[in-house]
């Protein structure tokens, strides 16, 4: 009956959005109170966790995106962004720079969260599509494959460093094996099955789009590369500040401070206004403008993201994933095999990654611990089922769908189809692995 509930509220989810054109986050709110009913949540507590679960992904996300948008509509129409494309496509040419930016994002991927990401790449991919008049989806879903596939895979990222935790895997094997499976599933899933994607019409987020800026008013390349990747930059930074051995703890509470997300974006920020705005000669009244226009901008998404929140969170706190996992269990599969099975299955029914990784990492345990299977080819196994087909109910199906300005059912046919490929191309990869370090 939980199975039929979640299907009946998320046929339901797209019949308001796609058949009765409801806006998606009063589509969003309405399936989520009518799952909270349905999934026998006390009708006083409905609301409540409606609350809590817009108040969980924006208090991570809020900041973050609002900065980012500011950051990427200075980085566009500053003409830094033109700059960069430029200096791309000199360098691999226009032929090859779909693989240029796949390579950037896996190496940005890497110590960045998918979100983060995500807001700062946007902006140099509808760049080189606006210049070259390349098609949005085939130019960007490769490099958001490479993003993907860094943080379903590979530790540092929250779900695979704790499963790391929980199975008691080595984090260097883990992230050996995640590279091995990493490389294929990036190249199928990203530049050779967005060889099918050519024709999806996408008009990208108009606040990433700029005027052509003449040559000699452009900004130098090294000041573009700089500010649009300087955040990049400072979370690299704090990601390899622990492997330093500094013990003060003053000093490690500086870092922990100035390497949060938020506060990196806010200094990304303000040193963008300075290099890529005062110094080339507006005015902090023009700046102001151009950020608020980017707020505004982006203000349906964030509220849509915040119903996605409301949606997982009531899926979560009526124990729905608990009871899908307990009846997976009865299944007679080989360990990595259901391992992958019970995350996938759990990822399409609440949409988050990291809930379908924590909850079937909490029913396989035991099956690990008792060392019938390898545990770092179990966090890829279930890393790589958390990714399959996301859809409706995650927050970065909508994150793409607004951003690339698509239908749902071009959504589903590029980034859901690009989630599973990779969710497959993992789980192969991990089988395949299994005969060789047995």
């Amino acid at each position: 009956m939980a199975l039929l509930t979640i299907l009946v509220c998320i046929v339901l989810l797209v019949l308001l959005v796609s058949w009765g054109k409801v806006n998606p986050f009063m589509a969003f709110l309405i399936v989520s109170i009518v799952a909270g009913l349905l999934l026998g949540i006390p009708i006083n507590k409905v609301t409540a966790s409606v609350q809590k679960g817009m108040g969980d992904i924006m208090g991570s996300l809020l900041i973050i995106i609002c900065l980012g948008a500011m950051l990427g509509k200075l980085v566009a129409t500053s003409g830094a962004a033109q700059k960069i494309s430029e200096v791309l496509v000199n360098a691999v040419g226009e032929k090859h720079i779909q693989w240029a930016l796949v390579t950037a994002g896996f190496i940005i991927g890497i110590p960045l969260f998918y979100g983060i990401g995500f807001v700062l790449m946007v902006p140099l991919i509808f760049s080189v599509t606006y210049k070259y008049k390349l098609p949005a989806v085939y130019i960007g879903l490769p490099m958001l494959a490479s993003l993907s596939v860094t943080h379903g895979f590979l530790p540092p990222h929250p779900s695979p460093s704790a499963l790391v935790a929980l199975f008691h895997a080595n984090m260097a094997t883990t992230f050996i094996y995640g590279f091995m499976i990493a490389v294929p599933a990036i190249i199928l899933a990203g530049p050779v099955f967005a060889q099918f994607l050519k024709k999806i019409p996408s008009e990208p987020l108009a606040t990433f789009r700029a005027e052509e800026i003449a040559a000699e008013k452009l900004p130098g390349a090294a000041n573009s590369f700089f500010t649009a990747l300087l955040p990049v930059m400072l979370l690299m930074l704090t990601a390899f500040f622990p492997y330093l051995g500094i013990k003060d703890k003053h000093i490690l509470n500086l870092a922990a401070f100035l390497g949060d997300p938020s506060i990196v974006m806010l200094i990304a920020l303000i040193v963008a206004t300075f290099t890529l705005g005062i110094k080339q000669g507006k005015k902090m009244s023009q700046l102001a403008v151009n950020y608020t226009d980017a707020i505004k901008d982006i203000a349906l998404i964030l509220l849509i993201i915040a119903g996605s929140g409301a949606f997982k969170e009531v899926l979560t706190a009526s124990g729905v994933s608990g009871q899908i996992a307990n009846q997976l269990q009865t299944f007679n599969l080989p360990p990595l095999l259901l391992g992958w099975v019970i995350a996938a299955i759990i990822r399409i029914s609440l949409g988050s990654a990291t809930v379908a990784g924590l909850t079937a990492a909490g029913i396989v345990t035991g099956l690990v611990t008792q060392g019938h299977v390898n545990p770092n080819l179990m966090v890829l196994s279930i890393g790589a089922g958390s990714l399959a087909f996301s859809h409706v109910n995650d927050s970065g199906f909508w994150l793409f769908k607004e951003y690339f300005n698509l239908s749902i059912k071009d959504t589903i046919k590029s980034w859901s189809m690009m989630e599973t490929l990779v969710s497959v191309i993992g789980l192969a990869g991990v089988l395949i692995i299994n005969q060789f370090v047995k």
